[in-house]
């Protein structure tokens, strides 16, 4: 409808880099890597690893992986070498489609991740072995591959980790996907005059299902590398940005720097700034009612949602509530139950565990029916998080029945970080816990163990962790104490929260 219309813009801040690509040209880039991922052999139901950092390009192989019929296996940039290792034992990609920032983590484990016969690497850089992006694309065909998809094919695995921390690959059809696109439009009127800010990462099922709104419309988008209260205000001004999706770190940034005077909000043209939305972790309603002192005439939204149901959309504030400490109401197409142990639904202002039901609920675990099982009951999606209903219809999230901790938008399984650190020689037992913070609202907190007659300092914990965890799982404050357990081994921490935060369950803080 639009093929020499803007469709993508990408900005690189720190190196003053801009790129602009029309949607005849995402189209045919698309195509391109369709044809070349073909002519290497993928067929439809294969799997192809996708390792990049947000670009124009990371979208156009995205779309050039499904329109194959493979499944993209989209993986967190933050990843370690033993993370990709696993998503790929756990997947068994046909094809590996990375960047070049990431040839040291993949070389580092390539001998041992034998299920990838072919590595295409982006960038300058390759190593012998690998094919070149750029290379195949010169000789590709850029015409649609003209492969029969039908909307119940599958399409994308996503990783997510369970109440045991292990990552769980999430199975996505092409009717999630769109179900995700004709929500996320209807919630926020998306239009081809939009263009929407794209700043958290592509491989979650989180800002890209908020971008499908705008690709089902003709809107362009401008992703931005870089964050910072600067380069955001400088994207809405140049770009005439109208959306940004901020996560809630992100939102206290630019608070602190309006409030310092660091930065003057009439030194931008903001005028085309119209909607500020927010989600992927507990909201303070404080930070929505400061953030509205500088900005009252713009539209807000808190949106909630789970990589099990296609990312965010099934619950919903809406750009007309101001109940800001409530999560929302169903979203388009969704329906929501809360209920007890039994499946029962509870009374209103009882809390109870959240289910949903709609389009966008994953296909399964792949390869684990008894999780799906458990998860999936009857159509209904079992979030594992609590909440309750109010009276005039409003969801209220009130705990997880998960201990995961939600450090800026990131999910971090206290199995994982513990089984880390018990790994030191030094250390006995571990047990993580949220902490509250004022910036990112929760942070990562371990309380270490030291076996007899050793002794263990703060700094070599730290060091250990940096060595083993992604920065963002790594423990902020580490204690050192005893790690009470049950009679059945369960780690007691109810009583650790206790001790160190005054509570006995997960606490939120409001910034105000």
């Amino acid at each position: 409808m639009y093929p020499d219309a803007p469709a993508l813009i990408e900005l690189t801040p720190a190196e003053k880099l801009r790129k602009e690509i029309t949607w005849k040209e995402f189209d045919r880039r698309a195509n391109k890597v369709a044809n070349s991922l073909m002519d290497m052999g993928v067929r439809k139901g294969d799997k192809v690893a996708h390792l990049m950092m947000n670009s124009i390009d990371w979208l156009a192989a995205f779309f050039g992986i499904i329109r194959t019929g493979a499944w993209a296996v989209p993986l967190n940039f933050r990843f370690t070498g033993r993370d990709i290792k696993y998503c790929v034992d756990a997947s068994e990609p046909k094809v590996m489609l990375l960047g070049q920032e990431f040839l040291e983590r993949v070389q580092a484990v390539r001998s041992r991740i034998p299920a990838i016969e072919k590595y295409i690497c982006a960038g300058k850089e390759r190593p012998e072995g690998m094919e070149s992006l750029e290379e195949l694309l010169k000789t590709a065909s850029d015409r649609a591959p003209g492969v029969e998809l039908a909307p119940q094919d599958e399409c994308g695995l996503y990783f997510t980790s369970g109440t045991m921390g292990a990552p769980k690959p999430i199975l996505l059809t092409h009717a999630n996907m769109e179900s995700a696109a004709v929500t996320e439009q209807a919630h926020h009127y998306q239009t081809r005059d939009d263009n929407y800010i794209l700043i958290p990462p592509l491989y979650h099922t989180g800002s890209k299902m908020h971008w499908f709104g705008s690709l089902l419309s003709g809107g362009r988008a401008t992703i931005l590398n870089g964050v910072s209260p600067e380069y955001i205000f400088e994207a809405v001004a140049k770009e005439r940005g109208t959306i940004v999706w901020l996560l809630v770190p992100w939102i206290y940034d630019i608070l602190g720097a309006l409030d310092r005077g660091e930065m003057k909000k009439e030194a931008y043209d903001l005028s085309s700034w119209r909607l500020m939305h927010t989600g992927a972790q507990p909201v303070p309603p404080g930070i929505v009612r400061r953030w509205k002192r500088y900005f009252p005439e713009m539209q807000f939204d808190n949106n909630y949602g789970l990589s099990e149901s296609t990312g965010p959309g099934c619950i919903h504030l809406g750009l007309e509530n101001d109940k800001y400490r409530a999560l929302g109401k169903p979203g388009l197409d969704w329906k929501v139950r809360i209920v007890d142990d039994d499946g029962m639904d509870v009374p209103r202002g009882r809390v109870g565990e959240i289910i949903v039901k709609g389009d966008g609920v994953m296909k399964e675990y792949f390869k684990n029916p008894e999780q799906t099982a458990k998860t999936i009951r009857d159509g209904w999606l079992f979030t594992g998080d609590l909440g309750r209903w109010d009276e005039d219809g409003f969801i209220y999230i009130t705990d997880r029945k998960k201990d995961v901790v939600i450090v800026g938008g990131e999910n971090v399984y206290p199995w994982e970080v513990e089984e880390a650190i018990r790994q030191h020689p030094k250390v006995k037992d571990a047990a993580v816990i949220s902490l509250p913070d004022d910036r990112l609202v929760e942070v990562v907190g371990a309380v270490v163990e030291v076996k007899s007659g050793e002794t263990l300092k703060r700094m070599e914990v730290n060091e250990f962790c940096e060595k083993n965890l992604p920065r963002y799982k790594r423990p902020r404050r580490v204690m050192f104490g005893t790690v009470p357990r049950d009679s059945a081994g369960k780690i007691e921490k109810w009583k650790l929260r206790e001790k160190y935060t005054g509570q006995k369950e997960c606490i939120r803080i409001e910034k105000s």
